[in-house]
């Protein structure tokens, strides 16, 4: 970018001068000319994707490989058009501090998807494509022109889904490296924030286009419930509930771009929050909704994910899932019946197994532990022996053994 803006002339001759008054005179109407340039191949990558998206009913391979690849060169081209606008309009407008607001944080975030180039490429390539279709979205929006926006909603919608799809699926495989503590973190963070761009973003205009979907019938309980999430201020407690209820969704929406055991880590991170958030909080109202939030949180592990696992790596493992599944499922029969037994239960039951994990290693995880045994003396599951003795009786001394009268 700063070759391109800073250039340095050794002399300066006839030609240069005019070059550069041209330039100037010329400065101010670049947005204008950038934004016919960027029209006209928007237009043409809208007309190539109708054209892509009849491919399939189109017999010929030869003819469906032409079609696909005339799409893919002419969104190619879209997008760059559209980050030509960038460095010549939107860097000089800032440059000369003449930029809005929306120009300068447009900006921003444009230097910080480029800084990724250097370490992360893929993440970058997917985050740069999606930063420029966003830029454009907004731009068709205030266009005032209803049917161009409702045909480029059909191409940003797809073209957002497929971004986010090899965005995720990029962060599944980093997790499979051998990460620091922090670094995974990092990992998770991205993920749950990408699912919520998502759904946000995207989800509402795919809903809106094929509201037959099926899937989208069977999330549509949770997608409003992740609504509630969008206003206010939200604790600690209500971002491990939306971020459950984010992994929720993508067991139905990004079933191969976020597998199973990427999903199961995932949910193992927001299990140990939960039980971190259980043991830092010294408000008793506080605490008991941390509890509540961390039995609802097993019972999603178990319904969304553990029961649909196929594949386990230790027989006596899967045997033992197989039991707890049978017994919660014995418990469930009760729900409508006397739900309070049912609650009881079936929070004996998830505490006692996931004590069983926990004592694995005992000095880790001690405090937690302890809140479980004193919830399971709550519930009625477990009694307090006194750590005391007491025996009748006069006890003697001697030189090598003691003797006991009674």
């Amino acid at each position: 970018m700063e070759e391109r803006s800073l250039r340095v002339y050794q002399e300066k001759t006839f030609f240069s001068k005019i070059s550069n008054t041209i330039t100037k005179l010329l400065t101010p109407t670049k947005i204008g000319i950038n934004g016919m340039l960027i029209s006209i191949k928007r237009n043409n990558a809208l007309k190539a994707y109708e054209a892509y998206r009849e491919v399939e009913n189109i017999e010929e391979q030869e003819k469906q490989e032409q079609i696909t690849k005339k799409f893919e060169d002419v969104y190619a081209l879209y997008l760059e058009s559209i980050d030509k606008y960038i460095l010549d309009s939107i860097y000089k407008k800032v440059k000369a501090d003449v930029a809005s607001d929306f120009e300068r944080n447009a900006l921003s975030q444009y230097y910080a998807i480029v800084h990724l180039k250097e370490s992360e490429y893929l993440e970058y390539k997917y985050k740069k494509q999606m930063y420029l279709l966003n830029l454009d979205y907004e731009t068709v929006d205030n266009l005032s022109k209803p049917q161009l926006l409702e045909r480029y909603k059909q191409l940003y919608a797809t073209q957002m889904e497929n971004l986010y799809k090899g965005l995720l699926k990029h962060y599944s495989i980093k997790l499979a490296d051998n990460l620091m503590p922090g670094a995974k973190d990092e990992v998770y963070h991205k993920i749950f924030n990408s699912l919520e761009g998502y759904i946000d973003n995207i989800l509402p205009l795919k809903m809106k286009q094929d509201p037959n979907n099926k899937v989208y019938k069977e999330i549509i309980e949770e997608y409003q419930d992740f609504g509630k999430f969008e206003v206010g201020k939200l604790d600690q407690n209500d971002n491990i509930e939306k971020s459950m209820i984010l992994l929720g969704l993508s067991r139905k929406l990004f079933t191969h771009s976020l597998p199973l055991i990427v999903a199961e880590q995932c949910y193992e991170k927001l299990l140990q929050d939960a039980r971190s958030l259980i043991v830092d909080t010294k408000i008793a109202r506080k605490q008991e909704k941390a509890y509540s939030l961390l039995i609802n949180l097993i019972e999603e592990y178990h319904a969304k994910l553990l029961s649909t696992k196929i594949y386990w790596e230790k027989p006596a493992e899967r045997e033992q899932y197989k039991e707890f599944w049978k017994t919660y499922q014995e418990i469930s029969k009760n729900k409508d019946t006397n739900y309070i037994d049912y609650s009881r239960e079936k929070q004996i039951l998830f505490i006692k197994n996931d004590l069983k994990k926990l004592r694995i290693n005992t000095n880790k995880h001690y405090k937690i532990i302890n809140f479980y045994c004193n919830k399971l003396v709550e519930l009625g599951a477990m009694k307090i022996l006194q750590n005391s003795y007491k025996s009748e009786g006069s006890y003697i001394k001697k030189k090598n053994s003691v003797s006991v009268s009674a």
